[in-house]
């Protein structure tokens, strides 16, 4: 079975949530603070692995510019100057079911 590709992004920037339509018609909203809690770039992985958890965001963190990388996902740059997490498709997937 062929995973469920994306189709369209909205950024409800106002309401801090990127809106994500699949391909098998599945919906993921996904509030831009959980987008950068959950971020995955070594920075925030050593961050993890030292114990120090997330990166907490405040409700008020937005997108400010969302890139996709070829094929593979998209790049998120947030509000409070991160931007070096490349998140997947699948991941991204995946977030969208919590």
């Amino acid at each position: 079975m062929t995973p469920a590709a994306p189709e369209a992004l909205t950024d409800h920037r106002l309401g801090g949530v990127l809106e994500i339509r699949w391909s098998d018609g599945q919906v993921s909203r996904l509030g831009h603070p959980l987008l950068r809690e959950r971020c995955r770039c070594a920075g925030c992985e050593q961050q993890r692995r030292q114990g120090l958890g997330p990166t907490a965001a405040n409700a008020q963190l937005r997108l400010v510019q969302i890139d996709t990388v070829g094929t593979m996902g998209l790049n998120l740059q947030f509000s409070d100057g991160h931007g070096r997490g490349i998140y997947p498709w699948a991941y991204l997937r995946q977030l969208g079911g919590l």
